[in-house]
């Protein structure tokens, strides 16, 4: 499995480089001519083929959604790194949150499986845990996801507003404190100087 994912993933930053340069229009002349020359039925392309492939298929036809004037659907890899989620189990919140809400209406996905992880950690450029099976289980755990059953997972209330809300973390604190006021002067020094001048 981990091989087909690898061989995928390597497909798809390919068809993204080589798309990326190219206007709108040109991008979806280029995939229409793909699509025909590999004989590939074009409803598959547009919906995936089950669970499975659906994380691939969406990543690689967000590209060809962006029709003239249409604003581009954002790739996982930017919205990484504007959550900048500091585990596994966080970026597992955010591989559900961008399936379930920022792929294009026909491509959203209302539960996240192994296979998704594996492949959008690998476009987003996220490290993959050792044991990429656990790591579903792990952030249900943490209290981010419930089981949908059959390996599936669906991103729960807390896990929602972790990625809408609350990333990236310490947005608050960047100054020291929350709200960004400085820190107040120490009091032992200011004794100190006290004791030193009397």
């Amino acid at each position: 499995m981990t091989e087909t994912v690898d061989q995928e993933v390597q497909a798809i930053k390919e068809v993204l480089k080589a798309l990326t340069p190219l206007s709108d229009k040109a991008r979806a002349s280029v995939l229409d001519y793909v699509v025909k020359r590999l004989d590939l039925p074009s409803a598959q392309i547009i919906q995936g083929t089950g669970s499975g492939s659906a994380g691939a298929a969406a990543a690689l036809s967000t590209v060809s959604e962006s029709g003239p004037g249409a604003a581009a659907p954002i790739h996982i890899k930017t919205f990484k790194e504007q959550k900048k989620p500091r585990s596994a189990n966080e970026m597992a919140a955010v591989v559900a949150y961008y399936l379930a809400n920022l792929l294009p209406p026909g491509k959203r996905k209302g539960t996240i499986n192994q296979r998704d992880v594996e492949t959008h950690f690998k476009i987003g450029e996220f490290p993959l845990p050792q044991q990429v099976r656990v790591t579903l289980p792990n952030a249900k755990a943490a209290g981010y996801f419930d089981s949908a059953g059959d390996g599936e997972y669906r991103l729960n209330a807390v896990g929602h507003n972790l990625v809408a809300h609350a990333m990236p973390r310490g947005r608050a604190s960047d100054s020291g404190r929350a709200g960004g006021r400085p820190r107040p002067p120490k009091r032992k020094a200011a004794k100190k100087r006290r004791r030193r001048s009397e």
